[in-house]
C-alpha cells in the first residue's frame, strides 16, 4: 500500500509500519485500519493534545455504508492500541487507550455451517456445471477440493504459484500467510486431481513456475473476490445457500469442515487428541491452539461419541 499519511501523528505511523514489517508481518489489513485512523485525524485536527479524544471518536465512528462488524470494530482497537502503545516506548507519558474502550464483543455470532461430506459432493456436482470455458469447471473443482482437503484459507489457496505445488512430495508451500510460511502436506488422491487440473491448465494459459497456480477464464490469476463469489454462486445452486442474505453456507465453511472432519477422523482413529490438536493448530497456520478453537465445533456424531465414551467410563466405575 503506497502514499504519504496526512495527518500530524504520520511519522509516527510510518514508524510502527516500519517496525512491524521488520519482524515479518505483512500488516496489511492493519496499515489499512491505521490509515483510516490518519485521514480521520487530519480531517480532525492536528494538535496532540486532542489524541485521547481522536482515537474514542475513531472508534464510535459510524461509517456511511452502516454498521462494522463486531470483528472489525475489535481489530481496530486492537491495531490502535497496539500503535499507542509503540508511541509509549519513546515517550513513557504517551497515551495508550484502556481496555474498557474495547468493544463488547470481541466475535461475529455467525454460526458457521459444517459441511458433510455428501453436501461437499453437491458443491462439486454444482461445479462440473459451470458454463463456458470448460476449463473453468475444472479449476474450481481443484480449488474446493484444495479448500476442503487442506483446510487453506482463500486467499492462501488463490496466491498458491505453480511452484509452491508440489505433486511428487505431496506438498503445498504457503508463502507468507498471517505473518509466516508453512509447509502443508496433503493425499495421494489430492495429488492426482490436482495433477489432471494442472495438466489441462497448462494448456489453457502460461505455466512458469511464478505464474498462479489457479487462474481464472481469463487466463490471468483468479483474484480471492472473484473466486469467493463463484463458490457462493455453488453454494446456492446446491441448495445449501439462499440467493440473497448472510444466511446459509459460506465459502469459508470449507476451512470449518476441514478442521471438524480431521477432528473425527481422529477420533475414529482412538488418537489422543490433546497431542494431535497442536498438529492440527499449525497445518491450519495459527501461532497455537487458540486460534484452532474457533474451527472445532461440535456435531452430532461428535457429540454421540462422546456420550458413548461417558457411559463406558460411567460403568467400568460403577463395577464392583
Amino acid at each position: 500500500m503506497t502514499g504519504a499519511f496526512v495527518s500530524g501523528f504520520g511519522r509516527d505511523i510510518a514508524a510502527f509500519l516500519q517496525f512491524k514489517h521488520a519482524q515479518g508481518h505483512a500488516y496489511v489489513r492493519c496499515e489499512f485500519m491505521l490509515r483510516s485512523f490518519d485521514r480521520f485525524a487530519a480531517a480532525r485536527g492536528r494538535g496532540r493534545r486532542e489524541f485521547p479524544d481522536l482515537v474514542r471518536a475513531w472508534l464510535a465512528r459510524r461509517p456511511e455504508r452502516g454498521e462494522r462488524k463486531p470483528i472489525t470494530a475489535a481489530m481496530e482497537f486492537i491495531v490502535i492500541r497496539q500503535f499507542c502503545l509503540y508511541r509509549r516506548r519513546r515517550d513513557s507519558h504517551a497515551f495508550v487507550p484502556p481496555r474498557a474502550w474495547a468493544p463488547v464483543c470481541f466475535e461475529s455470532k455467525f454460526i458457521p455451517r459444517i459441511l458433510s461430506k455428501a453436501e461437499v459432493l453437491r458443491v462439486l456436482r454444482s461445479a462440473a456445471s459451470l458454463g463456458r470455458p470448460a476449463f473453468r469447471a475444472q479449476a474450481y473443482r481443484a480449488l474446493l477440493l484444495v479448500l476442503y482437503c487442506t483446510g487453506l484459507r482463500f486467499g492462501e489457496a488463490c496466491r498458491l504459484r505453480i511452484r509452491d505445488v508440489d505433486l511428487a512430495r505431496r506438498v503445498l508451500f504457503i508463502d507468507t500467510s498471517k505473518g509466516r510460511s508453512r509447509w502443508v502436506p496433503f493425499h495421494a488422491s489430492l495429488s492426482a486431481e490436482l495433477r489432471r487440473y494442472l495438466q489441462a491448465r497448462r494448456a489453457y494459459a502460461r505455466a512458469q513456475p511464478d505464474d498462479q497456480f489457479f487462474v481464472g477464464q481469463d487466463g490471468m490469476r483468479l483474484r480471492t473476490a472473484t473466486a469467493s463469489e463463484t463458490v457462493r454462486r455453488l453454494l446456492c445452486a446446491a441448495g445449501l445457500k439462499p440467493p440473497k442474505g448472510r444466511v446459509g453456507a459460506r465459502p469459508y465453511d470449507f476451512r470449518h469442515a476441514f478442521a471438524v472432519h480431521r477432528l473425527e477422523r481422529w477420533y475414529r482413529a482412538g488418537v489422543d487428541l490433546h497431542s494431535r490438536l497442536p498438529w492440527l493448530s499449525a497445518y491450519m497456520g495459527h501461532d497455537n491452539i487458540l486460534g484452532t478453537e474457533k474451527y472445532l465445533h461440535a456435531t452430532p456424531w461428535l457429540l454421540d461419541v462422546a456420550a458413548r465414551r461417558l457411559r463406558r467410563r460411567l460403568a467400568r466405575r460403577a463395577r464392583p
